[in-house]
């Protein structure tokens, strides 16, 4: 990426291409405006200012998608064979790294991300799940089989792209998350119709033109803007899609299952979390404060992985909330483009109003606020890292997810009883993720596998991994993305057997 291009010069670029013009839909290679005529708009959540006119979709608009999506499969797609699907898909990944300052400071002005995190997690994130996924397209395979029936058989398994897939993506993470869907889905031979959030469809748009440059098939890689409630309901009930691929809310991802029912459509869900840290007495806390700070911190708290909860032990209690506390302070809340920048705004001010009662709520319900606990003042939807502790499990910020920069922590004594520390890992209803910090390797591995998460670090912190299948337990989703079980996802068996006598 060329980060040389004075900031000045890149927003007039921004500027030009998005200010007074309407952000159309990609259906069957071509870009058009809702039939409806009707619009919405995104905001800069570090002002509140007005970003860009966006087409909304609706029903006609969906149908037209997963028509040209359906047509793009029974046609020219399913042609293209496994080594030329792998060479779009990289290819596509050389157009992210090529517009990567583009792509970055959308990402920073749509979703609020300071603009180094951009870089990093979006366009980098991106262009690793494109490069990582295309080496699957080469190396799906099916199985040969010995059956006991009567007589000579030559039995074998295929393993057939699903079909046409929607797939619904997060406003968090909008660039690396649509790459991530986007990728296994071609590399298995379906075809895609994305649907981005309302608060965040930018990054998208500009991935669908970047699919057309890549030379990926018209209709293979269709881009439906529009709301959650009506496109994207739309999409999840729509009777031609074969597979729904959705990541968001666990309330969204219910309606998800229920829409599902109009054909029996494959589902994946990556849905919510309230992740735990566990922080024993003999850990490297050179290691873990800053990572256990961070794990909730980074991104102002916007990720179903956060580590949300804290249960530290008691010998080193004081030492890691001071450290944690510290850093929230240390720590620069500001405007997305300045590169000092760790902490930007909340998404929305919905969003903050969301947060922010969060934090009353622990208030009332006997939580101290050791740091933070208010909105910072200006323009913008910015809200302090904070940390309450005396939380209990019945609280309703130990509970329930605040996607938020909010930890909430509780002191644990016995530390040799991984049952009982397991039990407070696994008191609400999600599981998606857990971090442990102890150089007790028979604990760390104890505890691992007795809580119920879908993904565990043990001394150590990071983002997602293509390589590593991620989802979660309970009300965190359904199946699983990433790795080969997030290409297996995206494909349906078929056993033939043939009668050699």
């Amino acid at each position: 990426m060329n980060t040389q291009t004075p900031i000045e010069t890149r927003l007039e670029a921004f500027r030009e291409r998005w200010s007074g013009k309407v952000g159309k839909m990609l259906i069957g290679g071509e870009w058009r405006e809702a039939q409806s005529g009707e619009t919405f708009s995104t905001e800069d959540p570090a002002t509140g200012e007005k970003l860009a006119d966006v087409a909304s979709g609706g029903q006609a608009d969906v149908d037209a998608a997963v028509a040209a999506a359906r047509a793009a499969f029974e046609g020219p797609w399913s042609k293209v064979k496994p080594d030329e699907r792998a060479r779009l898909i990289n290819k596509l990944a050389d157009l992210i790294e090529a517009n990567g300052e583009e792509l970055a400071l959308t990402e920073t002005l749509d979703v609020g991300r300071p603009i180094q995190f951009s870089r990093m997690a979006d366009v980098g994130g991106a262009i690793g799940q494109l490069r990582y996924q295309a080496g699957w397209a080469t190396k799906i395979q099916g199985e040969t089989n010995e059956i006991s029936a009567p007589g000579e058989w030559l039995s074998y398994v295929l393993r057939e792209p699903v079909g046409v897939v929607g797939q619904i993506v997060p406003w968090n993470f909008p660039l690396a998350m649509a790459a991530a869907k986007l990728g296994p889905a071609l590399a298995a031979g379906c075809t895609v119709v994305l649907k981005p959030a309302e608060q965040t469809p930018l990054s998208t748009i500009r991935l669908g033109e970047l699919a057309l440059e890549a030379g990926i098939p018209e209709g293979v890689v269709n881009v439906v803007t529009g709301y959650g409630r009506t496109a994207g309901a739309m999409l999840a009930s729509h009777m031609d899609v074969d597979k729904i691929a959705f990541t968001g809310s666990t309330q969204t991802g219910r309606a998800i299952i229920e829409a599902s029912k109009t054909n029996f459509k494959r589902i994946s869900l990556e849905l919510g979390g309230k992740s735990p840290t566990f922080i024993f007495a003999d850990a490297d806390l050179k290691k873990a404060i800053p990572a256990a700070a961070m794990g909730i911190f980074f991104n102002a708290g916007q990720v179903c992985a956060a580590g949300s909860r804290l249960f530290v032990a008691e010998e080193v209690a004081d030492q890691v909330l001071e450290g944690i506390a510290g850093m929230a302070k240390m720590l620069r809340v500001g405007h997305t483009l300045d590169p000092e920048t760790i902490i930007g705004p909340l998404v929305s001010e919905q969003q903050l109003d969301r947060v922010t009662g969060y934090i009353e709520s622990g208030r009332q319900e006997g939580a101290t606020v050791l740091v933070g606990g208010g909105r910072k003042e200006g323009p913008g939807w910015f809200v302090e890292p904070t940390v309450l502790v005396d939380t209990e499990a019945n609280m309703k910020v130990r509970r329930e997810e605040i996607f938020g920069p909010v930890l909430c922590a509780h002191r644990f004594t016995d530390a040799d009883d991984a049952d009982r520390l397991a039990r407070m890992g696994n008191e609400t209803e999600f599981g998606l993720a857990a971090s442990i910090w102890t150089r007790d390797i028979s604990m760390a591995h104890k505890l691992a596998r007795r809580l119920k998460a879908g993904s565990i670090r043990i001394n150590g912190s990071g983002g997602v991994d293509p390589a590593l299948p991620l989802g979660g337990y309970k009300s965190s989703g359904w199946g699983r993305e990433n790795g080969k079980a997030g290409i297996d996802a995206y494909t349906e068996l078929k056993a033939v057997s043939v009668a050699l006598d």
